[in-house]
C-alpha cells in the first residue's frame, strides 16, 4: 500500500468516525431517547466543544469531498510518484488537527491547520495538472 492509499484510508476512517465523540456528548447531555429523537430547536443544547465538534466534522467531510477524487485520480495517473503520498499526509494531519483544534476552541490554529489540509488538496490538483 502506497502513502497516498494508506493516508486517504486513513483520512476516510477518520472521517467515518469523527461524529462519534459529539454524538456521546449529545446522549450524555439529552439522554438516550433524547439523543434519538428527531430535531427539536427546544433541545438541551450540547457542550460548546461538542458543537464545535459537530462544525468541524461538517467541513472535514466538505474537504475530503475535495481531495478523494483527486487521491483516486493520482492512485490511477501517477502512481509511482511520491509526492501525492506526501500531500495525502499532510491533508491527513491538518484535518484532524483542524478538528482537535476546533473543539479545543482556538481560533486561529484552527484557521491554520485548514489551510494546511486545503493547500494540499490544491497542490494535489496542481501536480496532477502537471503544472507542479
Amino acid at each position: 500500500m502506497s502513502y497516498l492509499e494508506f493516508y486517504t484510508t486513513l483520512t476516510a476512517l477518520w472521517v467515518a468516525v469523527s461524529w462519534l465523540p459529539y454524538i456521546l456528548d449529545r446522549i450524555a447531555t439529552r439522554g438516550l431517547m433524547g439523543a434519538l429523537a428527531n430535531y427539536d430547536p427546544n433541545a438541551i443544547p450540547q457542550s460548546n466543544w461538542a458543537q464545535r465538534a459537530m462544525r468541524a466534522h461538517k467541513v472535514n467531510v466538505q474537504a475530503f469531498v475535495a481531495f478523494a477524487p483527486l487521491a483516486i485520480i493520482a492512485m490511477i495517473r501517477i502512481p509511482d510518484d511520491s509526492y501525492p503520498g506526501t500531500l495525502a499526509m499532510t491533508f491527513f494531519f491538518g484535518i484532524v488537527a483542524h478538528y482537535l483544534i476546533y473543539c479545543s476552541g482556538v481560533i486561529v490554529l484552527r484557521t491554520l491547520a485548514f489551510a494546511v489540509a486545503s493547500l494540499s488538496t490544491v497542490a494535489l490538483a496542481l501536480r496532477l495538472l502537471d503544472i507542479i
